[in-house]
């Protein structure tokens, strides 16, 4: 399943400007001067870029959070357990639907 939104930066550049910015975060002031610098190189928002960086630095284990792996495998059982849910519903509907027919079908001489 795609996101609702166009990746419009491949992997790689995503990951060349993470490393651009933790690289270079010591030459700007802050972090946040450094994201806003190589953001314009790359094209992309600071805001998105900074995502980028929190992102890379939970999933290495530098920050606190939920990895990306751990999240889209939640993501996939939530799915796989509203699917179950649906079929199950469905199951009981037909199941009950059937007895109340074979009810019919007794109950006629």
């Amino acid at each position: 399943m795609t996101s609702k939104t166009t990746n419009k930066f491949s992997p790689e550049v995503r990951d060349r400007a993470v490393r651009m910015v933790l690289d270079h975060a010591g030459e700007h002031p802050s972090r946040w001067a450094a994201v806003t610098s190589i953001a314009a190189k790359i094209g992309c928002t600071p805001q998105t870029l900074h995502d980028w960086v929190k992102k890379a630095e939970i999933d290495s284990g530098q920050r606190a959070g939920v990895p990306t792996e751990m999240a889209e495998k939640l993501k996939a059982l939530e799915r796989e357990n509203r699917e179950l849910r649906q079929a199950n519903e469905i199951l009981r509907k037909a199941s009950a639907y059937f007895a109340m027919a074979e009810l019919d079908r007794r109950s006629k001489p």
